[in-house]
C-alpha cells in the first residue's frame, strides 16, 4: 500500500473534529466533507445555497490545488444537501466549477453538524 499523506492547506478550513482535510495515496486523492466555512474568517458563510455552495467548492478546489491537482482531477462527487428543494440552485453553482466530462456524483439530502446548507466530499485521481 502506498504511504497515506495529510494535505492541510493555509487556506483552507480546519477540520472540526479527528479527520483530515484530505489524503493522498499514490495518485489517489480524497477530500473530506468540505462545508461553507470562510477559512479566513474560520465562520459558516452567510447566505442562500449558491452562496454556500461557492465557498464548497472554492475550499475543495484550494485544496486541490495545494496537491497539485485541479478540479478536472476530480472523478467522484458526494453531496450533502440539507434540503432538495435546493437541488436546482445547487447544480447551478456546481456546474460552473466543472468542464465535460463531469465527475460521477451521488446528491442526498442530509443534516450534518453544523447547519449547513450544502456539504460535498470528492476523490479525484493525480498526477504522480
Amino acid at each position: 500500500m502506498s504511504e497515506k499523506k495529510c494535505i492541510f492547506p493555509a487556506n483552507a478550513p480546519k477540520p472540526a473534529g479527528p479527520y483530515s482535510p484530505a489524503i493522498k495515496t499514490g495518485n489517489l486523492f480524497f477530500i473530506s466533507g468540505q462545508v461553507p466555512v470562510n477559512p479566513s474568517a474560520a465562520k459558516l458563510v452567510e447566505g442562500d445555497i449558491k452562496a454556500q455552495t461557492s465557498q464548497v467548492m472554492d475550499n475543495m478546489k484550494s485544496i486541490l490545488e495545494a496537491a497539485g491537482g485541479s478540479m478536472d482531477d476530480i472523478v467522484k462527487v458526494n453531496a450533502f444537501l440539507k434540503d432538495m428543494k435546493d437541488f436546482k440552485a445547487f447544480n447551478e453553482v456546481y456546474k460552473s466549477y466543472f468542464n465535460e466530462p463531469y465527475p460521477a456524483r451521488s446528491c442526498v439530502q442530509s443534516a450534518n453538524p453544523v447547519g449547513a446548507l450544502v456539504e460535498v466530499e470528492c476523490t479525484a485521481v493525480l498526477k504522480e
